[in-house]
């Protein structure tokens, strides 16, 4: 018998996640339009920007323009690397902020030249000081099932550095396939793990697509008791220090699960894939998820 929650959040990373690394330049006004696009489907929980170095990062140049143009709606998170990107998000006015580490040391070695216990002892002051203000602090782990240069990730690692996280006091874990190769069986059994070691910590779930096995992983999820996943309108996304890893699993596409299994998200697919038409002229390569499909082909 499955095991299902009549509710599931869903947190759109398309803004940030999926357009961090386009490669294709997109205007401010384009993003502005993407973002308030998907408000308007109904999404409350939204990841908008990176407070990156444009000179590495130039797609997140514009991350304070975002911040401040953005209508106020639902809990609206930043991305913040280190100390300098958490005072521009505060300086910008961001009330919400994510910080990640890898579970790998070579993952996190080739994305931020330091070991995974480094980049979590760089984190500890930054994540100290958003609290004392009263910021809501989103921790993502990343290659929490496989690194593409170590292979699978031993799921007692994983907890460990969650529970370092949560020693500091942060609000929210999102717990990544970064690499897209976890099957469902191995997203149930980290799941369920990590909800019985942390049973009264926000838990969400991310997954990409590279195999296809995303929406699987999800339902999996579900089964173990998660109701909180990480998703981008049109697949947009992917890793630069993961060989192969494709985009983030479809809003729309996993929206559309939720609706048919009668779980509430509060977010229509419809309008989400209108959110998808405003963003799909200004990326470089064709949307081609399924439920936008449909939208194009008027059959949604």
């Amino acid at each position: 018998m499955f095991i299902l929650p009549e509710e599931v959040t869903l947190i759109e990373v398309g803004p940030r996640d999926g357009l961090q690394n386009e490669s294709k330049h997109v205007l401010e006004e384009d993003k502005l339009a993407f973002i308030h696009a998907l408000q308007e489907a109904g999404i409350t929980e939204m990841e908008l920007t990176s407070f990156v170095s444009p000179k590495w990062v130039p797609q997140m140049a514009d991350a304070a323009n975002i911040v401040k143009k953005t209508k106020k709606i639902g809990k609206q998170i930043v991305l913040t690397p280190n100390e300098k990107g958490a005072d521009l998000a505060l300086e910008a006015g961001a009330r919400s902020v994510a910080v990640f580490v890898g579970v790998s040391n070579s993952f996190n070695k080739k994305n931020i030249n330091r070991t995974t216990d480094e980049s979590v002892e760089a984190l500890k002051p930054v994540i100290l000081k958003l609290k004392e203000q009263g910021i809501y602090v989103r921790a993502c782990i990343s290659t929490a099932f496989y690194c593409p240069f170590e292979g699978k990730i031993n799921p007692d690692s994983v907890v460990e550095l969650c529970l370092r996280f949560i020693e500091m006091g942060i609000d929210e874990l999102s717990v990544a396939d970064t690499v897209g190769r976890a099957n469902p069986r191995e997203s149930f059994d980290l799941f369920k793990k990590l909800i019985d070691e942390l049973p009264k910590v926000l838990i969400t779930a991310h997954f990409h697509d590279t195999r296809k096995m995303a929406i699987a992983n999800i339902f999996a999820a579900m089964q173990a008791g998660i109701d909180r996943f990480d998703s981008s309108a049109g697949g947009l996304g992917g890793c630069p220090f993961s060989p192969g890893a494709t985009g983030n699993v479809a809003t729309e596409d996993v929206a559309h699960m939720m609706d048919s299994l009668n779980i509430h998200t509060g977010i229509s697919v419809k309008k989400v894939c209108e959110a998808v038409a405003v963003i799909a002229p200004h990326v470089s390569h064709p949307i081609e998820t399924g439920m936008y499909r449909l939208f194009l082909n008027e059959q949604l």
